[in-house]
């Protein structure tokens, strides 16, 4: 990717600590927070005697949405082992810690880091985010330094190959992008066919518990704290105090040695239950057969490449069937690969979009899970606790829920990015944007995901303990969720029906007698003014 340069006015900066001095500085090489991969593309041409490596933590990253503990923490601890793998290696850096600079911002750093060390060139990889990537960029415009943006090699299309392929199509759909991909990279194809004669396995993956609930289900593997990962996890206590989460359960992998333990304990002990109940849900149990790897690849301790071969070569070793693991790798090199295109094609314009002009303010109890719904108690408790949900619970309980109660999407995408250990923009903002509450009006997804509070009895155990009843439309006892469902429909009837994914549902509430749809927006309007008190 060409060198990007542009005039913009300097700025003062505050005081750069003082690092090993490195002599005729050629190149300064940015390392981000989510690039901790020794192979990344700004360090392939690295040399320690004439280039130095700038790596900073920095509050803004932690306070731009109000982070909880779990996610802040597991970047920091995660870069602080990076940067000793980096002196191992020779590298010469400048490691701004928390507590040691007053920068404000990124930008601040670079921008001082530039001024003290005169280097010919900026060199960094793309960034996972936009806001950042923008103002860096800026950053060095102002110092007329040349910035050099390589592509990230992590991913397997580029973001040129990918916006290309979308010119292709008028509609943008995953499950086309996911066939093209799968044919490029020869995935799980036999002879130019899919594996098993089957695209995807989907109707396979959508298996529940029952009323017994899941039995013998294998813990992930224990991480014990080092001494960086427990300066980490102290410093997050010290500044961040007030932040929502919990660190009590912090066992996130901050090493490669660590993620890689995480792959081959996922690999060997949950994948081959993965498939049947991926989208199921159970009270107290965080993890079920999930795989918990998205947080060391979206840090990049794993490449998406090496994840895959693990999960294939575990069915050809027989160890798990087939729709396990092509319901696996596609999260991975279908919808992963996916919602990073989107991201870099729609942005800042994604960020922006509020396709039903909602604008409630976001309850409390997100921040808490402090409410009488026992779905939304569980799964945000679950989040704040450990950091982590997986993506059914995020797409339809909380996601669901944001949309039936009209928020606004700038409210719920911040506290998307704020709360989970694996969010970076890039994957945070499609997937709610584009799909938890359809604020982009289907601009790749092929409908509004909503449902009542009978999905998620069927899903879970939630509904067992709950003051609401998932039947029940209106009243008292009527769900919430189930009776915002009912208001959703009756208030976007028209475009439901219009959508022929949809139009049953549409259906359903032309069924309802004029006075049974009036008692609905009578009560739902008393939900959506007394959102805080559910």
């Amino acid at each position: 990717m060409p060198d990007r340069i542009a005039e913009k006015e300097r700025l003062t900066p505050p005081t750069m600590p003082k690092i090993n001095s490195v002599q005729s500085i050629r190149n300064l090489i940015l390392v981000l927070g989510d690039q901790l991969d020794c192979k990344s593309s700004a360090l392939a041409d690295a040399d320690a005697s004439k280039d130095l490596i700038l790596m900073a933590e920095v509050a803004e990253e932690s306070t731009h949405v109000w982070s909880s503990k779990p996610r802040t923490a597991y970047f920091l601890a995660a870069m602080r082992h990076f940067r000793l793998l980096l002196q191992a290696s020779g590298h010469q850096i400048c490691y701004l810690a928390l507590g040691e600079h007053k920068f404000a911002s990124l930008a601040d750093a670079l921008d001082t880091a530039i001024k003290r060390h005169g280097p010919q060139k900026v060199i960094m990889t793309e960034s996972g985010d936009w806001r950042v990537e923008k103002t860096l960029t800026e950053t060095c415009a102002r110092n007329h330094i040349p910035l050099a943006i390589r592509e990230d090699r992590h991913f397997l299309i580029s973001r040129r190959d990918f916006a290309e392929w979308a010119r292709g199509y008028k509609q943008l759909r995953m499950e086309f992008f996911y066939r093209m991909m799968r044919k490029t990279h020869d995935v799980l194809m036999e002879n130019g066919q899919p594996a098993g004669g089957r695209w995807n396995y989907d109707s396979e993956n959508r298996g529940a518990f029952g009323k017994a609930g899941p039995k013998d289900i294998p813990l992930p593997p224990k991480f014990d704290h080092d001494s960086i990962t427990r300066g980490a996890l102290a410093d997050v206590e010290q500044r961040f105090a007030n932040h929502p989460g919990s660190l009590d359960q912090f066992n996130w992998p901050v090493t490669r040695d660590d993620a890689l333990i995480a792959l081959s304990d996922f690999v060997e002990h949950r994948l081959p239950q993965f498939g049947g109940y991926q989208d199921a849900m159970w009270a107290d149990q965080p993890v079920l057969y999930h795989s918990l790897l998205s947080a060391a690849l979206n840090l990049k301790l794993l490449n998406p490449r090496e994840v895959i071969a693990a999960a294939i070569e575990a069915h050809r070793a027989g160890k798990a069937p087939l729709e396990a693991v092509e319901g696996f790798v596609r999260q991975i090199l279908g919808w992963r690969e996916f919602i990073r295109g989107m991201y870099w094609l729609d942005m800042p314009a994604m960020r922006e979009a509020n396709f039903f002009d909602h604008q409630n303010m976001l309850p409390a109890w997100y921040w808490t899970g402090n409410t009488q719904m026992n779905c939304m108690k569980q799964v945000i408790s679950q989040t704040l606790e450990y950091g982590y949900a997986h993506h059914i619970q995020r797409l339809m309980v909380t996601g669901v829920w944001a949309l039936l109660a009209e928020i606004s999407p700038q409210q719920i995408e911040d506290w998307y990015l704020a709360v989970y250990v694996d969010a970076i923009d890039w994957v945070e903002l499609p997937n709610v944007a584009g799909m938890a509450i359809y604020a982009n009006g289907g601009r790749f997804t092929s409908k509004p995901y909503i449902a009542s509070g009978q999905y998620i009895n069927r899903m879970s155990n939630y509904c067992r303990s709950c003051r609401y009843k998932p039947d029940v439309k209106t009243g008292e006892k009527a769900c919430p969720f189930t009776a915002l469902y009912w208001n959703f429909l009756d208030k976007h009837e028209q475009l439901l029906l219009e959508n022929p994914r949809t139009s049953l549902m549409a259906k359903n509430i032309a069924r309802l007698s004029d006075d049974e749809r009036a008692a609905i927006r009578v009560h739902a309007q008393h939900l959506l003014q007394h959102l805080d008190a559910l």
